[in-house]
């Protein structure tokens, strides 16, 4: 289908303001969308693929396009590497565009330093690089430049993995089963699922598999006290829940009231009754401070830099710096030190980032287990094949896009001694 001017037009105006790096790329889209209410469902998809690439591919489009501008940047990706012939451009472009892009096809790409090829800053690659034990920066960037596939989680108080899958089929969407999460399911393509009738009756929900077993890390018990305790919008706390089979208690804690708030009507659809969400003011609340020493499992899925998430969200990378991981790096720490407080002895903890960097996580976790000796660490792989999941990562779990096909996830379960 032929790009038209209105659609080229839209993703450069688009594109210009994610550029400006305030605020993530989905709201920046979700806010324009809103304002342009003459764009049709076309339209749309064109703009959101286009500026997410531009965002993916940003170190290569400057490379090609160096003044940076919107527009050219924009011309420059469909051209180069969107797969978008300049024959097709050609009737929206003005003359001396179509003469650059002309050019532009001779640029040569090979042989570009690292984090351009990786299309990450440099200071992620360098932190990468810098470790023994890390991934294959190449490998790992080229998982992370891959749109992610749409991840489902079947409710299990709703419905049955293979029953939800069958009727999928039966509507026309082919979802295949995740390898690990023995509730998972990978969509193929982008279906609606929104408006499908089994997510409206709360059977499935979105949630990547990488997130989902993280919940199997938890494995919380029947009739616990548990904690999620950076909660956000719920997707982990109602994993829990129905692991629990509604029963127990769930605090669903976060110092965010609008993002609990989207918990609402997916609480809601779930059916679960045992989930209880509360704004707190930080981690040192004193409704934390009441529970000290009362909770079977505690979760923090700790506020990051979101490295991991980079097929999702790619703007990430650069809105993230050097000082900013400083600043979450304290703030990470704190949280462990105040959920571990939680813990009743023999009571569990799992320490979680969708972070790739190590100062976020394995020395998040070395450091608090220097200053808390009650907390032994656990092996990761135990605990899942204790859940029938096959899969060893090590003692600490470490997922990755390119060799999991998940997002990028840490993870460390820690156990207080009784």
């Amino acid at each position: 289908m032929a790009i038209t001017r209105t659609q080229l037009e839209a993703a450069a105006e688009a594109l210009a303001l994610a550029l400006k790096f305030e605020r993530p790329a989905d709201a920046v889209l979700h806010e324009f969308f809103r304002a342009q209410r003459a764009l049709g469902a076309g339209d749309r998809a064109f703009v959101a693929d286009a500026v997410y690439g531009v965002l993916r591919r940003k170190r290569t489009v400057e490379r090609l396009a160096p003044d940076a501008a919107p527009r050219e940047m924009l011309l420059a990706w469909l051209a180069r590497l969107g797969g978008i012939s300049v024959r097709e451009l050609a009737p929206l472009l003005k003359q001396e565009e179509l003469a650059w892009l002309a050019q532009l096809k001779a640029v040569p790409l090979d042989g570009l330093p690292l984090a351009i090829q990786a299309e990450l800053p440099d200071w992620v690659v360098e932190r990468l690089r810098s470790r023994p034990d890390g991934p294959d920066v190449a490998a790992l960037a080229r998982g992370l430049n891959e749109p992610a596939p749409l991840d489902l989680r079947v409710n299990t108080l709703r419905g049955e993995r293979g029953m939800v899958q069958r009727s999928l089929a039966a509507d026309g969407i082919t979802a295949e089963l995740t390898p690990y999460s023995p509730v998972g399911l990978r969509a193929r393509g982008r279906p609606p699922i929104n408006r499908h009738a089994l997510f409206l009756e709360g059977s499935i929900e979105v949630q990547d598999e990488g997130s989902q077993l993280l919940g199997f890390l938890l494995a919380p018990k029947r009739h616990d006290l548990v904690v999620d305790f950076c909660a956000g919008a719920g997707g982990k706390s109602l994993m829990l829940g129905a692991l629990m089979h509604s029963h127990g208690r769930i605090y669903a804690f976060d110092v965010s009231a609008a993002r609990l708030a989207r918990m609402k009507p997916r609480l809601k659809r779930s059916g679960l009754s045992n989930i209880h969400p509360q704004t707190i003011r930080n981690e040192n609340d004193l409704r934390i401070k009441r529970l000290a020493g009362k909770i079977d499992r505690v979760l923090v899925d700790a506020p990051c830099s979101g490295l991991g998430t980079l097929r999702r969200n790619p703007d990430l990378k650069w809105r993230q710096s050097p000082q900013s991981l400083g600043e979450l790096k304290l703030k990470q720490a704190a949280i462990l030190h105040a959920a571990a407080n939680l813990v009743k002895p023999g009571g569990r903890l799992v320490y979680a980032t969708c972070s790739l960097l190590a100062e976020e996580n394995e020395d998040i976790v070395t450091a608090f287990l220097t200053r808390r000796p009650e907390f032994l660490g656990l092996h990761c792989g135990e605990l899942l094949r204790g859940q029938r999941i096959e899969l060893d990562t090590g003692r600490l779990l470490r997922l990755y896009p390119h060799l999991h096909g998940t997002d990028g996830f840490f993870a460390a379960a820690l156990q207080r001694s009784a």
